[in-house]
């Protein structure tokens, strides 16, 4: 169970850092406004663009990837060792 636990916490660490990263070039127009929230820029080059989707595909891996490990997978286990108790005392 704890390696789940340090498996979604790398993914919601590691992808956060980068979109944190990603949204402070991109988003964050000044130091004085909004910061990581900011309108993303218009005519951007190739890169830039790249970034931007990159930026939003890790803000849904970190919330999914997490929520994969600390949920979904936790539960899945739950169900299948009920299963197999249930199966186990027919």
């Amino acid at each position: 169970m704890a390696d789940e636990f340090a498996k979604g916490l790398g993914i919601f660490t590691g992808a956060g850092l980068l979109w944190m990263v990603l949204a402070g070039w991109y988003n964050t127009p000044s130091f004085e406004g909004d910061q990581l929230i900011g309108a993303t820029p218009e005519g951007l080059d190739l890169y830039g663009t790249m970034a931007v989707y990159l930026r939003d595909a890790l803000f849904w891996f970190a919330i999914l990837g997490a929520l994969m490990f600390w949920v979904v997978i936790p539960a899945v286990n739950q169900l299948r060792a009920a299963r197999a108790e249930r199966a186990k005392s027919e």
